[in-house]
């Protein structure tokens, strides 16, 4: 068994791909519109989706927006330095929301950033 993607919805799609390919540097692996149901699905991710865990982007053409609830926490992907990934989010137009340095209580190097929806994405740094 294995991890096959993790699905959000969200408001504007076209803006959700540029966030994830150009800020994140995520690569659009493949999109499907579905007329009949009215929703566009986009997969994307840091490698093919035999082999990773990708993100599914559902957009449901009537609607614009969401409340994303209090359940949900974040995404967190692992980078080489967690500093210098800020620092290129920051650059591409992303937006920080802790910047780069140790988490609370221990020695890990986090930082904290949001997607065009409001979803937060940990940023952690590799061990």
């Amino acid at each position: 068994m294995r991890i096959l993607h993790t699905m959000l919805r969200v408001g504007n799609l076209q803006r959700s791909i540029d966030f994830y390919t150009r800020v994140m540097q995520m690569t659009l692996l493949r999109q499907k519109d579905y007329p009949e149901g009215k929703f566009t699905l986009a997969f994307l991710g840091y490698g093919d989706e035999k082999n990773n865990t990708v993100l599914e982007l559902t957009h449901n053409w009537d609607t614009d927006s969401y409340d994303l609830g209090t359940a949900f926490g974040h995404i967190a992907i692992e980078v080489d330095d967690v500093y210098k990934a800020t620092a290129d989010i920051k650059q591409n137009g992303g937006k920080i929301i802790r910047e780069a340095g140790k988490m609370n209580a221990g020695t890990t190097i986090i930082a904290f950033i949001e997607d065009p929806d409001g979803y937060q994405i940990e940023l952690i740094g590799k061990k």
